[in-house]
Order: structure tokens, then sequence, then C-alpha cells
């Protein structure tokens, strides 16, 4: 076995080899860019060698620069990791030129496979079913149009070298063929070094399952069932779950076998995967192949029990698989949900600052239920903008699906995370749709069910009254320590009401709070009674107890004259009051926000790629505007309505805040 083996990745992804390498007795390297310098796969690595600047076509994706690590450090073999130089077959031609063990496919199932315009020329002549499209090279941004009329819209513009929903976009129409094509190739080019475009036929209302597998030098290849994918915005993925709530064990099974013989075709051997597009009549087509572990892997380990970065350190060293395809067990249920550093409140825009907060739950691992959490950073790092705004993969396993989702809700609620804008709203939304738990779900979900973007959950009125019952406990403890410390200070106490108003968000709940021994009993307007048991402390971020006899996790922070409560996606600001201050505060005139009308702001902190227009322009409804490139993403802002550009105060290349002006209208 390897003595030493290098990490040629970053992130989660890094943090996540290292541990298995740990597990195995095997040394580990690290490298890492000027912005990863303090990062947590840094710590944890047994080396760590600098690799330049915080640009990955800088640092990460310079081969020469990895190259250079791995000779300095006499590691054997080299983990890509997935992104970066995962797929490229000039890396591993590179290593084994050094002599050096790359831990993936061989270089030449790299090339055949690794690039979608050749993996689906290939499955096609083996006589997989394939999307509509055309795999040649595209020159320009015409041709990308005439290529798109002649496939039909809606097409899916993607890179040919891309992955993780990089340098993808879905055209409806020869404007955003145009605009497509061209946003597509620069983020092909910034990410993968590789700006080559292909488009297939966009196939409406699809499902994304994908199946896993693992194939080894001496001729064995299985599939370890399949992940559901089809939780997706912008094409990249958001909520994955094994096994698929759609498939049945027929189509489960051809479609492993169809996996399994497209990687033997090729010559595959380690953990790659092969992902399909599924229509309502569970007809599935070939999509790709990815040669490289996928984000998603862990919700097949935990339902198989097989660790995957093991195996393929294992098949790279030449040994065979230890199980065959019937002996792969498919148990219980996973979830994964991908927390990102970006803000769904303003249209999921990236997101950068330091983690002022981050203390994900707990691991655990029982025969019952299961929570596992990915992740590359720590509590007091930064979330930067030169790479992928992903920071976690939060993961739960239980015997059924529906035992995986309220897993999943719990973990969520009790996930603590500040100092950036994040996704945790929304992931709790998706959990708790109706639609997602009946598993009725395709790549068009979030699209349909979200429509004019998230703006946040409003609780149902049983929800709405157990958060007001927990504001009434906070406030019936807050008083009573108030009272205890009054008490000593002075001879007198402090009287407790007994009476109070619960402003929460736009609506008031009239209360009685009991003290009882075992917590606070919560009288209501309408004589419902509701019993809340906490051990919780003023100034504690989480709220844990029970509510009317059901457990709740709440995250609570004291703001200005009341508490903000942050629960299944819903944020809201509770105020307790007397009677009288309620009556006050019905008088008291409502502060409207400014009016930035006028402005277009930069919503992320970003570049300035593009400026479209100039002073004095006329735009319309819907116009490009300006063109802002943050982690790795390029974003189009548009004109939200029809007028006359009055000053432009940013140019191409600046570096702008969130909320700095980028131009003036009159």
């Amino acid at each position: 076995m390897f003595k030493k083996i290098l990490i040629a990745n970053r992130g989660e992804i890094a943090c996540r080899v290292i541990k298995t390498a740990k597990k195995m007795g095997i040394k580990t390297v690290a490298i890492y860019s000027d912005a990863d310098r303090n990062a947590l796969h840094v710590r944890m690595a047994d080396e760590a060698v600098h690799i330049g600047p915080a640009p990955a076509n800088q640092s990460y994706i310079v081969i020469d620069k990895v190259m250079a690590a791995v000779r300095a450090t006499g590691a054997e073999a080299v983990h890509p990791g997935y992104g970066f130089l995962s797929e490229n077959r000039l890396f591993a031609q590179a290593l084994e030129a050094e002599g050096v063990v790359f831990i993936g496919p061989p270089s030449p199932a790299i090339e055949a496979m690794g690039d979608k315009i050749t993996s689906k020329k290939l499955a096609m002549e083996a006589g997989v079913s394939t999307v509509p499209g055309y795999m040649g090279l595209i020159a320009d941004a015409d041709e990308a149009v005439k290529i798109s009329g002649q496939v039909g819209y809606p097409v899916m513009i993607k890179a040919s070298a891309g992955g993780g929903g990089k340098g993808m976009r879905i055209a409806w129409n020869d404007a955003e063929a145009r605009e497509g094509f061209q946003a597509s190739k620069n983020e092909a080019a910034a990410s993968f070094g590789d700006d080559r475009i292909f488009i297939e036929k966009f196939v409406t209302q699809p499902r994304h399952i994908e199946i896993q597998v693992l194939a080894d030098s001496h001729g064995n290849c299985v599939y370890l069932h399949e992940r559901e994918c089809s939780i997706q915005r912008r094409n990249q993925k958001v909520i994955e779950e094994a096994p698929s709530p759609f498939l049945d064990p027929a189509t489960r099974k051809a479609m492993g076998e169809q996996a399994c013989a497209l990687a033997k075709a090729v010559g595959y051997t380690s953990a790659g995967t092969v992902e399909f597009i599924v229509d309502g009549a569970r007809k599935f087509y070939f999509l790709e192949m990815n040669t490289r572990l996928q984000v998603e892997h862990p919700v097949t380990e935990l339902i198989t029990g097989i660790d995957l970065v093991e195996q393929m350190i294992r098949v790279a060293n030449g040994e065979k698989l230890p199980f065959a395809q019937e002996e792969i067990a498919l148990n219980g249920w996973a979830m994964e949900s991908r927390l990102y550093a970006e803000d769904p409140y303003r249209n999921f825009l990236p997101s950068i600052g330091r983690l002022s907060r981050y203390r994900p739950p707990a691991e655990v691992a029982t025969k019952s239920h299961a929570v596992r959490n990915d992740t590359g950073v720590f509590e007091g790092g930064e979330i930067s903008m030169y790479y992928d705004p992903m920071i976690a993969k939060l993961c739960t396993w239980a015997p059924t699906r529906a035992a995986a989702i309220a897993g999943m809700e719990k973990a969520l609620d009790a996930f603590e995370v500040e100092g950036i804008g994040h996704n945790l709203p929304f992931l709790a939304a998706v959990m708790a749709h109706p639609r997602f738990q009946s598993g009725n779900i395709t790549t068009a979900f979030i699209a349909e069910e979200y429509p004019d973007g998230f703006t946040g959950v409003a609780p149902d009125a049983a929800g709405m009254r157990n958060l007001a019952a927990v504001a009434a406990h906070m406030k019936m403890l807050k008083e009573a320590r108030a009272a205890k410390i009054s008490g000593a200070m002075a001879n007198h106490r402090r009287r407790v009401e007994p009476d109070y108003v619960i402003f929460l968000g736009r609506e008031t709940f009239p209360v009685h709070i009991t003290e009882t021994a075992e917590g606070t009993d919560v009288a209501f307007a309408d004589d419902g009674v509701l019993e809340v048991r906490s051990d919780w402390r003023p100034g504690e971020p989480l709220f844990r107890g029970t509510v009317g006899g059901e457990e709740m996790i709440v995250k609570v922070a004291f703001v200005r004259g009341g508490a903000r409560l942050r629960w299944r996606g819903a944020d809201l600001k509770a105020v307790v009051r007397t009677p009288r201050e309620a009556e006050l505060a019905a008088l008291m005139p409502e502060k409207l926000p400014p009016d930035t009308s006028k402005f277009l702001l930069c919503p992320m902190p970003g570049l300035i790629v593009k400026i479209m227009v100039e002073e004095g322009d006329e735009v319309q409804e819907g116009q490009a505007l300006a063109t802002v490139e943050a982690m790795k993403m390029e974003n189009t802002l548009r004109a939200e309505r029809k007028g006359i550009v009055k000053r432009i105060a940013a140019a191409p290349g600046s570096s702008l805040k969130v909320d700095e002006i980028i131009m003036e209208f009159e």
C-alpha cells in the first residue's frame, strides 16, 4: 500500500480524502493557494505545499506546479478529488511519466469518457440511447444559434470539459443561445482551461439519475445502485438522495448493467459515474460519464456501507474489488443537502466573508439513523470569492425515505452558520415541500415551485403557534432571571407579568404564561395551551426542547426590541409586549426601506466583467446591463424597468462590494 499520497484539490473533498487516508495509515500532502493558506485541508494534512496565487488557473489547475509539489514531497500517488484536474488526461499522463500513481481511471478512459463530446459519440456507437444534439465543436455564437435552431429549442449549451453546473446554460430562443454560448465558453475557460462547447436537446420534465460504478484492473466492474439528483438550480445539484424514489428494480438493474458495460468498453478502472436522463415512462438516456469521484458520493456510501475513496486507493494499488455485484446491498435511504455560500433571498447570488459562527450538527451513526457532514471550513475561516461556493455537504440516513427527510429537517434546524449568506433556509424549505416529500420531482422542481425566487417560508398556523410559545417561554425565563438578579441586589422581587402579546412577523398572539416546575405553559386566547419544556438559557443561540410534546430546534438571536427566530426555512422577528405596550406599538408609524430603484447595485461581492451600456443609453426592461463574476460563475444583471442611463460608476475589472453602485438611471 502507498505510504504517502498527495491530494490535488482543496476544500471539503480534500478533507474527505484525508480522513480515509488517515484511516488506512497513509500519510497525506495538501496543496494550497494564497487564499487557502489557513484552510482546513492544510491543517488536516501531514504536509502542505504552497502552489501559487488565489485564482485556480494560477494554482490548482497548473499541472507543472502540482507536479513540482509531488516531486518535492515524494508522494507515491495523487488523488485528484473532483473538479480542477480530476478529469484532465494530461495530468494523469504527467503523473504516469513521473512514475506516480493517479488514483483514478487510466488516461485513455479519461480522454474517451471525460470529454462530453467524445463520450456521447462512443455511447452512440455502442448502441446506448442518447439525447439528440450536435457533437461537433462550435466556433462562435452565430454557429451556436444556427445549430440550436436545427436541434430545436429548448437546447442545453454545455462545456465539453464541464462539470458541477459550470459552463452550462439552457436556451429557449436565439437571443438566449447567443448569450448562453459566450457565458458558457467564458466559464469553461476559467474553470477548466478548456472552452469547447457543444449543444444538445433539452428534455423537458426530466429526472437526473446517475449510476455509481466501481471497476478494478482485473476485469471486475460493479454498480453501487443509483442517486437521484433532480433537485437542481442552474444545472447545479442542490439536494441528492439514494436510492431514487422513482426507479423500480428492473429499471435499476438495466441502468446499472448498461453503466458497467460502458465502463468496460473503455477499459475503465476506479470509481466513476454514468449519468442518465429518465423520463416519466422510465426510459433512460445517456448523458455523460464523470471519470472521477462525484460530489454526492456520500449518499451511496451510506446506503451501501462502502468507502468509495478507500476502494479508489485500493484499485489504484492494483487490488481486486473485495465484493461481487450480488453482495452489494441497498440498505435504507440517504439524503444530501449542499450548503452553499449564497444568499437565497438575493436570487442565490454568491456570498463571501468570514464565518463568525459555524456549528454543524453532531455526527452520529446508529442502526436507526445517521448524520454526516463533509466540510472544508471552520469557525473563523473565510469564504473566498475565488472558488466554488459549496462549503459543506450535510447527509442523513435512515431505514426509510420519510425518516431520512425528517432527520435532515432536524439536522438543518441545528446547523448554525453566521457571517455569510447561505442557503440553509432554502434547503429546509425544500425538505418540507409536499411535492418533494412525495418524491414527485424533476430537474424543473426549483424553477416550477419557486418561479419568482425564494422569499422565505411562512409557517402554517400550528408552526406559528409553536414559535409564539417558544418566544413566550424565552420571555418567561428572561424575566425570571431578571427578577432573581434584582432580588439579590435589593430587598424586593421584580414581578413577572402573566399576560403578554406575542408579535411574530405580522401576526399577534395574546397569551397567558404560567411558570411550572417542568417549564412553561402558554395559554392562547382560544383556550389552547402549549407546554414548553427545555433547558434553554438566555443567551444560547439554539433553543432545543419540546413544544406541545413535539421536538423543536430553533435558532435564536436577540436583536433590538426582540428576538430573531429561524426554523424550517422561516425567519421571523418575535417581540413580546405587555397588553399596554401592544396598544402603543399599534400607533407607531412603519419605517419604509430606502428607494434604490434608480440604481443598479452589485448584488454580491464580485468582479465586473463587462458593461453592456453607455451613459445616455435608453434601456428596456430585461435588457442586459452588466456581467459580474463571483465564485467561478458569471451573472448577468438586467434592467428591471425602462429607463435612461445617467451615470456609470464602475468599469470592467472593478472589484465591488455587495450593494455598491454600478450605474444610476434618470
